[in-house]
């Protein structure tokens, strides 16, 4: 349905943008010269039409460790246009902090609109394709007040790390005079809608196109960011090894990682904890073993040992958290943080250890990895693996040992119950020198997985959704398809259905109006996309299952969509190009974020696209089996 207007964006981006990079040469020599600005005499057709002006045109400046000045203006000429903007650029109280004459430091974006409709506050939406949805990053707004016009661009939304219709119409109204007397957010939305039912205000969704310098080249922006076109596993290796290298260079004093950071406001507390600050911020040991999978990857993948050496000191924080019981199995250790002891915290905890030891022939920590196996089948009730064993908020605090049938439900997760059965099964196949363990791992762990594939979906269907989730389960399914009896065909079953799904819901190359949604997911169509490096290590574990089991067409159908999917994600990365409207650019450069325009890093929004990305591109670059092809020395 969109092909046309999306073969014509295709186009448009692989354009020459020469005559906007003259214009911005232009506009940088006049904001530093205080010179009159001089339009080149060059071609714009295909970027700008000069005798039809757009509504307004802006131009804002960047500079790490500086807060950006923007200013729009439109007037009878492009010449007279720009020239407002540089002046008034130039009389801000901060301009000179900016190195105008430094293109690596001070970089120029010039954002102009291409279309204006108007719109009614009870017709804008962000679900569907419509005329009237507003698309964060692809769209902005104009509210008219007063005869004033105030302008949220569409690249408002990267640099606010913004997502949603009201968090742009918040920052819409608090430019104006009326919206600095409401006092929250919902009682400026109540003013503006009061105003709109009295036609005091009108409001117009825009869309625009933007230019950012780079250097001495001009970049165009879609979406604020720069558009990928093609798939290349240069790129995939590349983000893998620069955010497992991000992952190192902030790593703390105190073994952990940097647990969250907000690029746009360079602070460290995060959204989901927002009023714990400096000294009491949150931490999560399950997103701290995703760090040290990601470690150990990139040293699976290059046989560097700094990154061995930081995931030992991570490993470190991880076994100061393990406290011990005794179980009908003998001691056993869990992962006990915040007061809670996960089975997703053990489980990871538990992959953590099997990896480096398969790496590294380490058998040091075996002890622990017993340990924590004996408390993971522990765990099962009824068949079930339990998520919690001790949670503050049940049997006041002390080991959760006999659950209610509604306990049970209130402590479920469908992440947990995968990731302490991908450590079983690494266990189970790899813990060498131990047989015995090792059968009895595989004994007690079958049921487990009869369970988990026959009866969790009987008992918990309401909790299911139309998009699958649990790429853990079939990372862990994977690895147990090592063992050639427990390559049940309801086990096989639950990784390709799940698959399957997962590639009807991703946006096709034609079927949505925006071009970085090929690739990502959707739970309905018209969702604003998911690029979801979570799931997709459960879609590449499916690749690596058919492969074992010789399911070649499958196989290479599931490729062919991680290869999407990949795509998809590179908008997630900061590379130096798209890394332009951060408070601090040197940390936030090459991490990776929540969301496109979502300017959110946490540990585990990198490892799960990193993680994903090293197993495709070990999928057409290296052998089909676990170890690393070079030698990995044994760390002492």
């Amino acid at each position: 349905m969109y092909k046309l207007q999306n073969d014509r964006e295709r186009a448009y981006y692989k354009q020459n943008p020469h005559s906007i990079k003259m214009l911005l040469n232009n506009i940088r020599t006049a904001l530093n010269s205080n010179e009159t600005l001089v339009i080149p005499d060059e071609d714009f057709s295909g970027f700008l039409d000069i005798n039809n002006l757009p509504a307004v045109t802006y131009i804002t400046l960047f500079q790490s460790g500086n807060k950006l000045i923007r200013f729009g203006s439109k007037k009878e000429n492009l010449q007279s246009t720009l020239q407002r903007c540089i002046n008034q650029i130039r009389n801000n109280k901060n301009f000179t902090k900016f190195e105008i004459d430094n293109p690596e430091k001070c970089r120029i974006m010039l954002e102009f609109t291409t279309k204006k409709t108007p719109v009614e506050y009870n017709q804008l939406t962000n679900f569907g394709f419509s005329e009237y949805k507003f698309e964060p990053g692809i769209n902005g707004l104009e509210l008219i007040y007063d005869k004033n016009s105030y302008y949220y661009m569409p690249t408002d939304a990267i640099v606010n790390s913004q997502i949603t219709p009201k968090q742009a119409l918040d920052t819409l109204i608090k430019r104006t005079s009326f919206g600095k007397s409401g006092k929250n957010t919902e009682t400026r939305l109540s003013l503006l809608k009061e105003k709109l039912d009295t036609q005091e205000c009108k409001l117009f969704l825009l869309e625009s196109k933007a230019f950012i310098t780079y250097n001495e080249d001009a970049v165009p922006l879609y979406r604020g960011n720069i558009l990928y076109n093609d798939f290349d596993y240069n790129t995939v290796l590349k983000i893998f090894l620069n955010s497992a290298n991000w992952l190192i260079d902030t790593f703390q004093d105190d073994n952990r990682f940097l647990y969250y950071y907000d690029c746009a406001t360079d602070t460290r507390t995060d959204h989901e904890h927002p009023n714990r600050k400096d000294g009491n911020l949150y931490y999560n040991d399950l997103r701290h073993s995703g760090g040290i999978v990601t470690l150990l990857r990139a040293f699976q993948e290059t046989g560097d040992e700094k990154y061995l050496i930081t995931a030992k000191k991570a490993i470190d924080f991880t076994l100061s958290t393990v406290k011990k019981h005794d179980s009908k199995y003998g001691e056993a250790l869990y992962s006990f943080y915040n007061s809670k002891a996960k089975l997703g915290g053990t489980g990871l905890a538990l992959v953590c250890l099997m990896q480096y030891r398969i790496l590294t022939n380490d058998t040091g920590f075996d002890e622990y990895i017993k340990g924590f196996s004996r408390h993971i089948l522990s765990r099962v009730y009824n068949g079930e693996l339990i998520g919690y064993y001790i949670h503050p908020a049940y049997n006041n605090g002390e080991p959760i040992l006999e659950p209610t049938e509604s306990e049970r439900r209130e402590l479920f997760s469908f992440y947990y119950p995968g990731e302490a059965l991908l450590g079983l099964a690494l266990v189970a196949n790899r813990f060498s020198g131990h047989p015995d363990f090792q059968e009895f791992v595989k004994h007690e762990s079958e049921p487990v997985l009869d369970w988990i594939i026959n009866e969790r979906p009987k008992y918990y269907s309401d909790l299911y959704t139309a998009l699958p989730s649990d790429g853990w389960l079939m990372q862990a399914i994977e690895e147990w398809a090592e063992i050639p009896e427990l390559r049940k065909e309801e086990y096989l079953d639950f990784v390709f259905s799940d698959a399957t799904t997962m590639m009807e819901k991703m946006y096709k190359k034609d079927d949505t109006p925006y071009l970085d949604y090929e690739g990502s997911y959707y739970y309905d169509y018209g969702d604003h996309f998911y690029p979801d490096g979570a799931r997709s290590e459960g879609l590449i574990a499916s690749y690596y299952l058919a492969k074992k089991i010789g399911k070649e067409e499958l196989s290479q159908r599931i490729l062919s969509a991680c290869k999407l999917a990949a795509k998809s994600q590179f908008q997630l990365y900061i590379d130096d190009i798209s890394n332009y409207s951060h408070l601090n650019q040197k940390k936030s450069l090459h991490a990776i974020k929540f969301k496109a325009t979502r300017q959110w890093v946490r540990t585990d929004s990198i490892q799960h696209v990193a993680c994903f990305f090293i197993r495709l591109y070990w999928a057409e670059h290296k052998a089909l089996n676990y170890n690393i092809a070079k030698t990995a020395s044994k760390l002492k």
